[in-house]
């Protein structure tokens, strides 16, 4: 796991072409806005969450984030052990993210 500044996480993601961005705030946090082609899953799940993990493709480079950068954290920690390699959280999270935002 590492953490990337705002400025790293986007610009590494950019130049990644095997990329999957993944957004593990709960669903009213969602309805405010979100990085453009994230998929949600929210961490609050417990079992759930890391049941849906279990579908990912392990190969893939996941960028992580919620709304400060702590669940991500938690989440990347949580891939790691479940065998993912390469995770990126987002620091500071959603509320410093300054790219462009989905609704």
């Amino acid at each position: 796991m590492a953490d990337l500044s705002q400025q790293e996480w986007a610009e590494q993601l950019q130049a990644d072409d095997n990329a999957f961005i993944l957004d593990v705030r709960t669903p009213e946090e969602v309805e405010e806005g979100y990085i453009e082609n994230s998929t949600n899953i929210d961490i609050y799940l417990g079992q759930e969450f890391l049941d849906e993990l279990e579908k990912l493709d392990k190969s893939k480079n996941y960028y992580v984030y919620c709304r400060s950068g702590n669940r991500s954290g938690q989440a990347c920690a949580l891939m790691n052990h479940a065998g993912f390699e390469n995770t990126y959280n987002l620091e500071g999270g959603f509320m410093n993210w300054d790219g462009e935002v989905a609704e």
